[in-house]
C-alpha cells in the first residue's frame, strides 16, 4: 500500500532519509509529505521509529473532484471495508486550496455519507453505532485533486510522552531531533545547549545517541484497529527495546538561567530514563565556559517572541560570539526567527543556513562548522 509521512516544511529530506534507513522505498517526496511503500508492519515501525515526521497516513486514493458528485463517487469507490469495522467511529476532516469545492463542512458530510454507503455493501445493516475504534479520515483538496487518507498516528509524533514539565515556548521534539540529525554531532563528542529550557534538545540527542525509538513509550490510534494484529506492535516494540545501546557513553550538557526550566528539564529526563546521561545545570550564557575541544552547541535561544527587549537578545549574541571565538574547533547550530541574527552575531559567515518552521514561526537554522577532529 502507499503510506504518507508528513513533515514540517524544510524537514522533508530528513524524514526521507529516516524512511530509507528503515528500509522503505520512497515513491514521491513533495512539500511537507513523503509517500513510501509499506505494509501493516511499516505502519507500526514508522510510527515507533520516525523522529522527525509529524504523522503517518494510509493513502486510500486520489482523484479529481470538481463537484460534490465527483467527491461522493470518488470516496465511495475506495475500499473502506478493508479498514473500518462495522462499529468503527468515523471522523472526517479536510482542507481545500485553490479548488472549486471550498466548503469543508459540506465536503465532510458528503464524504461520511459516501463511506457509510460503501460499508453498507459489506455489512448487512442500515445503522452503524460508531462505538468502536476511531478512524480519522482526512481529505486534502489541492487544485481540484482530492487525496484521501487515514491517520494512523493519532496524536502528533512529536508527543513522545516524556514531557511532563514544561516552560514557555518549548521547541517541538521532532524539530529538536531534526536539528541534531542535521548537525555533525555523534556519541563521543560533547553536546551543549546553553538555552535548554525544558531539556528537549539534550533529551532528543540522548535518545538518538542511545538509539531509543521515540515512539517506544506511547500509544497510537491504529493500535486499536482490527486490521493490524496486536502481535505486530509487540514484535516491533520488543525489537526496539533490544536495539537500545546501553553501553554508549554520552557527554550532553544543558544550561539555562531560569531555575524553573532546569527543574522541568530534570523531571523530563527522569521520565524518559536518561537522567544519568545528561547534566542539567543553572547557568547564564555570560558565565558559560566550554573547555572541551570539538564541542558541538545546538540550541534554540530566545528570539523576541519570548524576550521583548532587544538589548537582552544582543547580550545573548555577544555571549555566543565569545564562546565560539575562544576555540575554532567548536561548532554552533542555532535556530532563530531573528532575521538580524547573523549580522548581530558579529562572527564569521555561517557555513549553511536552512529555512525551518518552529510551530508556525518561520525561522532560520544557522550552522557554523568548527575545525574537524584529526
Amino acid at each position: 500500500m502507499e503510506l504518507i509521512a508528513t513533515a514540517t516544511f524544510g524537514l522533508e529530506a530528513v524524514v526521507k532519509r529516516e524512511l530509507i534507513d528503515l528500509g522503505y522505498t520512497i515513491l514521491r517526496s513533495e512539500d511537507a509529505k513523503i509517500t513510501f511503500e509499506g505494509d501493516e508492519e511499516a505502519i507500526v515501525r514508522t510510527n515507533i521509529w520516525l523522529r522527525c515526521a509529524d504523522r503517518v497516513f494510509v493513502k486510500m486514493g486520489e482523484f479529481r473532484a470538481e463537484t460534490f458528485t465527483d467527491l461522493f463517487e470518488g470516496v465511495k469507490s475506495l475500499p473502506w471495508e478493508k479498514w473500518i469495522p462495522e462499529d468503527g467511529r468515523i471522523i472526517v476532516n479536510g482542507t481545500s486550496v485553490k479548488s472549486k469545492l471550498f466548503s469543508i463542512s459540506d465536503c465532510q458530510k458528503i464524504m461520511k455519507k459516501a463511506i457509510i454507503e460503501r460499508l453498507k455493501a459489506s455489512y448487512p445493516r442500515d445503522y452503524f453505532p460508531e462505538t468502536g475504534p476511531v478512524y480519522n479520515i482526512k481529505m486534502t483538496l489541492l487544485k481540484d485533486v482530492a487525496t484521501i487518507t487515514i491517520d494512523t498516528s493519532g496524536s502528533g509524533l512529536h508527543k513522545r510522552g516524556y514531557r511532563k514539565a514544561d516552560v514557555a515556548a518549548p521547541i517541538k521534539e521532532t524539530l529538536a531531533a531534526a536539528m541534531i540529525k542535521l548537525s555533525f554531532w555523534k556519541p563521543g563528542r560533547v553536546l551543549v545547549d546553553p538555552f535548554c529550557g525544558s531539556g528537549t534538545i539534550p533529551i532528543e540527542a540522548a535518545m538518538i545517541g542511545k538509539n531509543i525509538a521515540p515512539g517506544l513509550s506511547r500509544s497510537f490510534i491504529s493500535e486499536t484497529w482490527p486490521r493490524i494484529e496486536p502481535s505486530l506492535w509487540k514484535k516491533v516494540r520488543a525489537e526496539a527495546f533490544k536495539a537500545i545501546d546501553n553501553d554508549v557513553k554520552l557527554e550532553i550538557y544543558g544550561y539555562d538561567i531560569d531555575p524553573k526550566a532546569i527543574s522541568a528539564a530534570r523531571v523530563n529526563a527522569v521520565e524518559v530514563g536518561l537522567s544519568d546521561e545528561i547534566s542539567f545545570r543553572r547557568a547564564a550564557a555570560k558565565d558559560l565556559e566550554i573547555e572541551e575541544k570539538f564541542s558541538i552547541i545546538i540550541t534554540n535561544p530566545p528570539y523576541g517572541e519570548r524576550i521583548g527587549e532587544k538589548d537582552e537578545i544582543q547580550k545573548i549574541y555577544k555571549d555566543l560570539n565569545r564562546i565560539m571565538s575562544s576555540d575554532d574547533t567548536k561548532s554552533l547550530y542555532l535556530i532563530t526567527a531573528d532575521k538580524s541574527f547573523e549580522k548581530a552575531m558579529r562572527f564569521k559567515k555561517c557555513d549553511r543556513r536552512r529555512k525551518l518552521y518552529n510551530g508556525r514561526i518561520e525561522t532560520a537554522y544557522y550552522q557554523y562548522y568548527g575545525r574537524k577532529p584529526e
